[in-house]
Parts: C-alpha cells; sequence; structure tokens
C-alpha cells in the first residue's frame, strides 16, 4: 500500500470532511493515510446545561460574555502555531467548500450537516484551521485534526449542541445520505467519553464507509457561548477509533470568549 505525505493526507481529510463525506470511493488509495466527529436560550452571558456533557465535567465551568463573533473575530480565538507542542496550524485547504451531503433520515441531519463542514443552524461566521502533529512528519498515521470555528447568534448555538446531542441517539444504527456524486453509507454512530471541554461538549465517532471498509470518524463539538468548535479527525488505514489529542481541545476551548 503507498504511503502518503502529511500534505496528502491533510488533503484527504478536507475532501472527505467537506466534498465527499466519507461515502463510496472509486478510489480505493483514499484510505491510506490518517486524518486526524426545544426553545433556544437567547445569546448573552449563559449558564452550562448541566445534562450538555458526554463525559465528567470539568473542576470549573468558563463564563462567556456570549458575544456574536465575526469571522476577523473567529480568526483571532483560533489556535494559532505554537500554542500547542508540536502542532502547526493552517487555513483549510479547500475550507470554504462545505459538503452537498443530504440525510435520507431527517432525524440525522444535524449530523450530516457536521459532515459536510456546515452545522445548523447555519453560523453568523465560519473559520477553517487544520492542525498538524509536526513530531510526526514523514509517518503514515500523521494526527491531522480539521477545527471548524462557527458563532450563532439568538441562542442557535445551544440549539445547534441539542440537535447533535438528539442525532447521536436517534442514529445509533447508522444512516444514508445521497449527492450528486451518490449514496453514502454510515453503518454506526456511537458516544465517546472524551474530556469535556467549554461550557459544554460532546464527542461521538460516526463509521463511514469506501469501499466496503469501515472508515472511523471522530467528532467534537464545544461551546462556550455563542461560538462552537468542532474538532474532527478520521483514520483511513484501519477501523480503530482514531485519536483526538485532548490538548488541542483545551487549549482552543480556552481561548474562546
Amino acid at each position: 500500500m503507498k504511503a502518503r505525505t502529511a500534505a496528502m493526507a491533510a488533503t484527504t481529510a478536507v475532501l472527505c470532511l467537506a466534498a465527499v463525506a466519507c461515502g463510496p470511493s472509486d478510489d480505493k488509495s483514499e484510505k491510506d493515510g490518517k486524518a486526524a466527529g426545544t426553545s433556544a436560550k437567547p445569546s448573552g452571558t449563559d449558564t452550562p446545561d448541566p445534562a450538555a456533557s458526554d463525559s465528567a465535567a470539568p473542576t470549573s465551568t468558563p463564563s462567556s460574555s456570549g458575544k456574536v463573533l465575526s469571522k476577523a473575530e473567529l480568526a483571532k480565538a483560533a489556535l494559532t502555531t505554537g500554542e500547542v507542542a508540536d502542532y502547526e496550524v493552517t487555513p483549510m485547504q479547500g475550507g470554504d467548500e462545505t459538503g452537498t451531503e443530504k440525510s435520507e433520515n431527517d432525524d440525522c441531519r444535524p449530523l450530516v450537516a457536521v459532515i459536510n463542514g456546515a452545522p445548523e443552524p447555519a453560523a453568523a461566521a465560519t473559520v477553517f484551521r487544520t492542525v498538524m502533529d509536526k513530531s510526526e512528519e514523514g509517518k503514515d498515521d500523521q494526527t491531522v485534526v480539521t477545527e471548524i470555528l462557527t458563532s450563532h447568534p439568538d441562542g442557535s448555538a445551544q440549539q445547534l449542541m441539542r440537535g447533535v446531542r438528539d442525532a447521536v441517539q436517534a442514529c445509533k444504527g447508522g444512516f444514508r445520505t445521497s449527492s450528486e456524486d451518490g449514496p453514502s453509507s454510515y453503518t454506526q454512530v456511537k458516544q465517546l467519553n472524551l474530556p469535556r471541554a467549554g461550557q459544554e461538549s460532546i464527542a461521538y465517532q460516526v463509521t463511514g464507509s469506501i469501499e466496503g471498509d469501515k472508515v472511523p470518524l471522530v467528532f467534537q463539538l464545544v461551546r462556550t457561548g455563542s461560538t462552537v468548535v468542532t474538532f474532527y479527525v478520521a483514520n483511513f488505514i484501519d477501523p480503530k477509533t482514531p485519536e483526538l489529542p485532548a490538548e488541542l481541545v483545551a487549549a482552543q476551548a480556552a481561548k474562546l470568549p
């Protein structure tokens, strides 16, 4: 199996998340490489939802102004190279090109929106980043994480989190999508117990398929105030659950206003 460079692995992650959504592919080699997942509450200073975490609560919960950030403010809040040792942060290639997958089951629509790189409800502003572990440079399984920062007015950030949480429970048996590129199949959805971050968070795995081979995709969504950060990592080498570096999630959450 031909090894891919880190740059190719990152590009594959972008294409998977924002273009073909990890559905069936005519190119088997796409498996090679690992890329590194009610009424709305009004915006403003808010408190965490006690039922909003998929893991134990942190020792303290951050406060937030609830400000709806502009694109420039989101970019300022995003991680930068040097803030987490060994990790390089760059604008995501093709980041403005979101996917077009449509869920055949409306209950699973929030999960498909995340896979498309366009969480719903629609964001007021969005910033995309790729985060790569430079200490693993040259390795076939170099960690590559896609990060999407979105800002949401009028309590829709909380609505987004509720929608994803409900969909994880409703779509455990998997779901199918359709697009101009054809149908895609996801065989399983399961919640993961990753460390909590922000005011609320949820982590889960969606198992996709490329030519019948299982491709595990891990997502973690973190909300503080009106800002949601979506982290995404995939394993194109084998069906093992990929690791989302907790230090990245914690560092990014700490920068959210």
